[in-house]
């Protein structure tokens, strides 16, 4: 194995000073779980290992995909980034009856896959425990065997207006400001509603280049705006073991190719913005599976969007070499057009029955 790039060694030695000094003075593990997902046959289960005082109440509420249990408030977007990381610390996750063993990361993150789980179709609860912590309930949405369609979406600028990633607009909006002052975009939830009512157990996730610190603030907003939720995948912030920073755009396209691994059966719905690279990364990606995508929705951005993403010159259109030659793309401004252009390309189909619709996750 190649040696660790400088900015790995230097945010390792950084963390582990911070974990020995925080632990000296009592603090212990917490767990934090997000939204994973899963077939008949697998189950990928997201979680985070940080260091919290010990006696100190857990998070304001599960961070999970539960609506009714989401955080209460939205913090200052600063204050989900200052977290200390818990490195190689053993992992339970409890299927049903049976244990599956892991270790957080060295960014205290846990990524497990776990198979012959015996779980159903539909939202299912999982447990997650830590060495010296309490158990934590962590939902997961299994997709059935018979199920074919799917969609991504990514997040900024795709639902809601945040106007990434513009350098000084992003810093504020992600370290000052607070979750409530971003704004849904129109038309975008019901649109995702109305997608998955005409199918039955279809899943939607949320691929975006943000850090896994924010995914409870999204989760919160992303409920009370009315979009159906599903897993996240997101990125953690910082240096890796090949350079200073992680590659926005290499996350999404190997997210998107083990989606299409994960879920073979599945054709894909890919939605995002014109500004900045998702209508490349999605023709990229249908031009190299086309079987595993039915078409590519973009959301265009107004003028005064374009001007903050892109200071240097408006983002080329479809026209100058970024739609797909093999799938349909659709290209408006909210999700009320690009509903009616998927509805007169027939790609919506009819609402199914709510009694066969799977259930929310387990409010516990």
């Amino acid at each position: 194995m190649s040696r660790p790039h400088a900015a790995a060694i230097i945010e390792d030695a950084f963390n582990e000073q911070v974990e020995r000094l925080l632990r000296g003075r009592g603090w212990g593990n917490r767990v934090v779980t997000h939204i994973g997902y899963g077939t008949s046959t697998y189950v990928r289960v997201f979680a985070r290992i940080v260091l919290g005082r010990r006696g100190e109440a857990g998070p304001p509420e599960r961070q999970d995909a539960t609506g009714a249990l989401v955080p209460r408030r939205y913090d200052r977007g600063w204050r989900v980034f200052v977290t200390a990381p818990a490195a190689g610390v053993p992992v339970v996750v409890t299927i049903g009856d049976r244990e599956v063993y892991g270790r957080s990361d060295r960014g205290g993150y846990i990524d497990v896959v776990a198979h012959d789980h015996g779980l159903g179709p539909g939202w299912q609860q999982v447990v997650v425990a830590a060495q010296g912590t309490d158990p934590v309930p962590a939902d997961i949405f299994v997709v059935g065997d018979d199920v074919t369609f799917g969609i991504v979406s990514d997040i900024d600028d795709t639902v809601i207006t945040t106007m990434l990633p513009r350098p000084m607009i992003a810093a504020w909006n992600t370290f000052v400001r607070s979750g409530k002052s971003r704004r849904a975009v129109a038309g975008m939830a019901p649109m995702y509603r109305r997608l998955l009512a005409a199918h039955r157990g279809a899943p939607i996730v949320y691929l975006s280049t943000g850090a896994w610190n924010t995914t409870p603030t999204l989760t919160r907003f992303l409920v009370e705006a009315g979009y159906p939720l599903g897993p996240f995948l997101m990125t953690d912030w910082g240096a890796t073991n090949t350079g200073w920073f992680r590659s926005g755009q290499e996350h999404k396209r190997s997210a998107l190719h083990r989606l299409a691994r994960d879920f073979p059966h599945i054709t894909w719905l890919l939605v995002g913005d014109d500004g900045q690279h998702d209508p490349q990364i999605y023709a990229e990606f249908a031009e190299a599976r086309p079987d595993r995508v039915g078409a590519v929705c973009i959301r265009q951005l107004t003028p005064t969007e374009q001007v903050l993403s892109h200071p240097m010159g408006r983002a080329e259109g479809p026209h100058r070499g970024w739609a797909s030659r093999t799938v349909p793309t659709f290209l408006a401004p909210d999700g009320d057009g690009l509903l009616r252009m998927l509805d007169e390309a027939g790609m919506v189909g009819e609402p199914v029955a709510a009694d066969e619709q799977p259930s929310r996750p387990p409010v516990t």
